[in-house]
């Protein structure tokens, strides 16, 4: 890129304040996924209870929005690539408060299952869509911290949004309480996002819809630096785009290492999400209390995502990302050995949490850097909805291994196997910044 080119500029400057209110409203938007998507966790208790359903169903219900967001990471994905990445991440919001809003009035399996697939079609596209634009609004020397501010948003979300439902939840006793707190959280986003939230100037570059000179301009403008007087170069006609760009020879070993990665890692991770408040309910505590497990595992979390935020900026991300994984497969195998009374469970979770919660800034730093800016969202979308899978396999998984009688021990261990699986797919992996400098050579790279 010359020194013109306004992504040039960006990528070398100090971050401005209009940059950094971008990341924290794109951050805000992941903190309402984090909710949204354990949402049901928390509610699973009251579920089971009111409507007397099983292991086996329950866990299908417990994966629906994680079927949605695979689908809707892919394909919301590729949009965002097309028509913006700003657009794209108000329609999610849409969609994502008003499946909540419709959860809580909902009767039966059939209908829950639904709404929740349907939510999960908005979070997929969120997250695919918001991992791009604050990548693209980051300047070089800070991308890996704005991306785990983003992922720690996430967390964030799943603690607060968790401590208020905990409250609702021994105050009202109704699990519909937690979709309604779900669906005000997120349509509080839209305002903030209209203001506070411009689009990419990379996807504007990039496309050069009929206004993008215009549209560059006001954003450089506000954030204090100097407009230009025409675009740079489109990417060329010819540039590959599109999920078959992803496998091109340059880029393929890339995609399918992260795409595995990602795949058993959500196993892991999922399993310990969705069932810990069932768990932690069967063993006798009631709902409120269960739910504050899964609430401390998520404050493990934000922890994890801090302290490997802090050290991404010194150290290598894809060993950080390694170790906290092997690590996470040992707390995992632990939570499976019913540790004794509130406190230990408690232990456990925070620990967990650390390690798996915390790899997911480092997982996501990674794919955002492996990417062309060309296909930054379609990349990240295609690695977030194929592994996504194994978010939805890892809760349905672990029902039907539970009604097959398996302990809960064994079904732990299993789990675990995830995030060893995914340690050995990352060891496959160049680091993140020579990932991005091969990617450049590709037709269309920006």
């Amino acid at each position: 890129m010359s020194d013109d080119d306004p992504r040039a500029r960006i990528a070398r400057e100090p971050m401005t304040f209009r940059q950094i209110l971008a990341i924290l409203t794109a951050s805000a938007c992941a903190a309402s996924e984090g909710f949204d998507v354990q949402s049901i966790s928390f509610a699973s208790p009251g579920i089971a209870r009111d409507w007397g359903v099983d292991r086996a169903v329950l866990g299908v219900v417990l994966s629906m929005e994680l079927v949605g967001m695979a689908i809707g990471a892919v394909v919301i994905g590729a949009i965002a690539d097309r028509v913006g990445r700003r657009p794209t991440i108000l329609a999610c919001l849409v969609i994502m408060a008003s499946g909540m809003g419709l959860a809580s009035a909902a009767t039966d399996v059939a209908t829950l299952s639904t709404l929740r697939f349907y939510t999960g079609l908005g979070i997929g596209g969120m997250l695919a869509t918001t991992c791009a634009i604050v990548a693209e609004s980051a300047n070089d020397r800070r991308r890996s911290l704005a991306i785990t501010l983003m992922i720690g948003g996430y967390s964030f979300g799943a603690v607060a949004g968790g401590g208020a439902a905990s409250l609702l939840l021994a105050r009202t006793d109704r699990w519909q309480a937690v979709f309604e707190l779900g669906a005000l959280s997120t349509a509080a986003l839209l305002p903030l996002v209209l203001l506070f939230l411009p689009e990419s100037i990379s996807f504007l570059c990039q496309r050069q819809p009929k206004d993008a000179l215009s549209r560059v301009n006001r954003i450089l403008v506000r954030q204090g630096r100097r407009a230009i007087d025409r675009l740079p170069p489109p990417v060329a006609p010819g540039a590959r785009r599109g999920v078959g760009a992803l496998f091109h020879p340059g880029m393929a070993g890339t995609t399918v290492a992260l795409t595995v990665a990602f795949f058993m890692y959500m196993t892991s991770l999922y399993f310990l999400l969705k069932w810990i408040p069932k768990l932690v309910a069967d063993m006798g505590y009631p709902a409120a209390s269960a739910g504050a497990v899964l609430v401390w595992a998520n404050m493990g979390g934000i922890a994890g995502t801090i302290v490997l935020g802090v050290l991404m900026e010194r150290c290598n991300v894809r060993h950080l990302v390694i170790g906290a994984l092997i690590c996470g497969s040992v707390a995992v195998v632990a939570f499976g050995q019913s540790p004794a009374g509130m406190p230990a469970l408690v232990v456990v979770a925070a620990g967990a949490g650390f390690s798996i919660i915390g790899a997911n800034s480092g997982f996501y730093s990674m794919v955002a850097q492996a990417f062309p800016g060309s296909l930054r969202a379609g990349g990240t979308g295609f690695v977030i909805g194929a592994g996504r899978a194994g978010s939805a396999l890892g809760p349905i998984a672990a029902g039907l291994l539970f009604e097959a009688g398996w302990s809960l021990a064994m079904v732990s261990a299993s789990m675990a196997c995830g995030c060893l699986v995914a340690a050995a797919a990352l060891s496959r992996v160049g680091d993140p910044e020579a990932s991005t400098a091969s990617s450049a050579g590709l037709p269309g790279a920006a």
